[in-house]
């Protein structure tokens, strides 16, 4: 395996990913709202020691799945300076529950990325997916990680990970690490409310000056 600096290099920065977020239309987050509850998600039957044996049993997808599943979201969000990985506050355990609510179409768009991810590495590489090294995975994902450089041969396979780059970064964004990760400001009193900081409405390119309670 990369050694931990590389397969953060590997990964995509957190800045990224929000940006991602704050650039996405509106429409492509209505199915992920239960997900952004503000509140920090219980995170569903933790691993059980580090290193060891998960305790988790997943409900939707079978052991090769799983493993694909692991490697994709500790590569969407890789452990840093500042948090842990995705795998570390039980991401993917909590999208296999979610997906078990849901099923249907989105489980289904799931599974046949995985699938996929599978075909291509095995095309490119003669290897599935999850046996590759990080740099290969990396490779076939650059494909698919930003819609608007894909190929259109590659649409759905650029739709599957749109869909689980949002459940990864909703289920991350919204345990107890991700929130201390952003860093989140909420559900806390403030002795005064000075409004937005004007950097900010810049960047969005709003006006307005500053308020206090």
């Amino acid at each position: 395996m990369e050694n931990k600096a590389k397969g953060r290099r590997a990964g995509f920065e957190r800045r990224d990913i929000l940006k991602l977020m704050t650039t996405m239309p509106a429409a492509a987050l209505v199915s992920l709202t239960p997900l952004m509850s503000g509140v920090a998600h219980a995170t569903p039957q933790q691993p059980a020691a580090q290193g060891g044996a998960a305790t988790y049993q997943p409900k939707v997808f079978n052991p090769h799945e799983w493993r694909t599943l692991r490697i994709l979201s500790d590569l969407i969000i890789p452990a840093d300076d500042r948090s842990g990985s995705a795998t570390q506050v039980g991401v993917p355990e909590f999208i296999d529950d979610w997906l078990n609510v849901k099923r249907g179409e989105l489980l289904d768009q799931i599974r046949g990325g995985l699938t996929w991810l599978d075909m291509e590495s095995n095309r490119s590489f003669k290897y599935d997916f999850a046996e590759c090294s990080t740099a290969r995975q990396k490779q076939v994902l650059d494909r698919i990680a930003y819609p608007e450089k894909a190929a259109p041969e590659d649409a759905s396979a650029v739709a599957f990970f749109n869909t689980l780059r949002d459940l990864v970064v909703s289920g991350f964004f919204t345990s107890r690490m991700g929130i201390r990760d952003l860093p989140y400001a909420g559900n806390e009193p403030q002795e005064k409310w000075n409004g937005c900081p004007p950097p900010v409405l810049a960047k969005l390119g709003l006006g307005g000056g500053k308020t206090s309670a």
